[in-house]
């Protein structure tokens, strides 16, 4: 990786693991200052580097100098009170030390600590996912306001409202009980989920797909799965399912950026390596007796990665989206059982069901109806491709929407 390119993900990778580490020493009552320190921190490096360079090992640098600015802040506003601060300047340095762990083994356990804190059931869903960003992945508010096509604002509201949740609730940075882990996890997982779905399905006007958004989602379920108390089968489900769908994101994404189809993706571009992964977390999904919406779209995803097509193979992805409908609806996962309806009984059932849907302020609902018309009616086809034209968000999608319509 060139030097340009290394430091701004250096800081994003440590800026996460700094914050919470201080998060989990300080607790949510001051998670601005653990906030606080790791931006002095990163503007320390940024300073001192453009005129040094970057030292032999950047990390070891970074934790240095963030222990010594927290070290700071304790001695200045004397954090604690009463006999612990008391106990406190009895032995400065010793404390400190061993109060500001920023050992790889802490590091691991107060990320996964702070997900289950952050998902805590009093914050909203969409704040959840704003905190995981922010605290555990490392983004900027800038770059949060542009994954929810917001504004810092509005973005920085958000966030200080599920802030002071935690500060009102004492919401403690810890794993729940054995007993409590599978009720907290569900959330911790529609986080990761959410996370995932937000760069999978990009509303964003520059990218059809965020890597950056889905790679960290990945990042948060391996977490998850390295822990012998969290490595449950509902968890392996959803790696596989991101696995499969990560496998695919080269023939996706057309040259200029637009969507392609599944049906126009080049498959020599699907990397079998993350195929393979995604089997491998299936196969430990396996287990148990919870069939849940994960191991459904997983098994969809697995599907979607098997060549040739076959009556054989849309006949289970459509039973399969049944099944899921049935579990849990979703608008996203009805239109994607229309399309599979379609390679299993036909073009003119699947326009059937897909009118009924109506998804009005869907991009993919006219995209996909002007391709069930295609070769039937021109001039459905041709207003539903008008449609999908005018909701499309950015300038990719606008171009290929406007190939089709062109060819017809």
């Amino acid at each position: 990786m060139e030097q340009q390119e290394l430091i701004p993900h250096l800081f994003r990778t440590e800026y996460r693991k700094i914050v919470s580490v201080l998060c989990k020493r300080f607790g949510f009552a001051e998670i601005e200052v653990a906030e606080d320190i790791a931006s002095e921190t990163f503007i320390t490096a940024a300073q001192t580097w453009g005129i040094k360079g970057i030292p032999p090992n950047p990390v070891a640098w970074l934790y240095n100098v963030a222990k010594n600015k927290a070290k700071n802040y304790l001695h200045r506003e004397l954090l604690f009170n009463g006999k612990i601060a008391a106990e406190l300047r009895n032995n400065l340095d010793e404390e400190y030390e061993l109060e500001i762990d920023l050992s790889p083994q802490n590091i691991n356990d107060s990320q996964l600590q702070m997900m289950f804190a952050i998902c805590h059931p009093s914050i909203a869903p969409e704040a959840q996912v704003g905190l995981s960003l922010r605290i555990l992945c490392g983004f900027g508010i800038d770059e949060i306001a542009e994954a929810f096509l917001s504004n810092k604002e509005t973005i920085n509201k958000r966030l200080f409202r599920a802030k002071e949740k935690l500060r009102e609730g004492n919401i403690k940075i810890e794993l729940p009980t054995l007993a409590e882990i599978d009720e907290r996890l569900d959330a911790v997982l529609t986080t990761i989920y959410l996370l995932f779905n937000e760069g999978y399905y990009s509303v964003n006007k520059n990218q059809t797909i965020r890597k950056d958004l889905c790679l960290e989602a990945m990042r948060l379920c391996n977490m998850l799965i390295e822990n012998k108390n969290t490595n449950k089968p509902h968890v392996n489900a959803l790696m596989a399912l991101m696995c499969f769908h990560t496998s695919r994101f080269d023939a996706r994404i057309g040259i200029n950026g637009e969507h392609i189809s599944y049906e126009e993706q080049d498959t020599s571009l699907w990397n079998p390596d993350l195929i393979s992964k995604g089997g491998y977390f299936l196969n430990c999904a396996a287990v148990g007796d919870r069939l849940t919406k994960y191991h459904l779209e997983a098994t969809i995803a697995f599907w979607s990665t098997r060549q040739p097509d076959t009556t054989e193979k849309w006949e289970n992805v459509l039973q399969l989206y049944n099944h899921l409908l049935q579990i849990e609806y979703s608008p996203v996962a009805a239109l994607n059982r229309t399309f599979a309806l379609s390679k299993a009984n036909g073009k003119n059932e699947a326009i059937i069901v897909a009118e009924k849907l109506n998804l009005i302020d869907n991009q993919f609902y006219f995209t996909l109806l002007g391709e069930l018309y295609t070769g039937i009616d021109k001039g459905k086809a041709k207003l539903n491709f008008e449609k999908a034209l005018f909701i499309a968000k950015n300038q990719p999608d606008k171009q290929s929407i406007q190939k089709k319509i062109d060819y017809l």
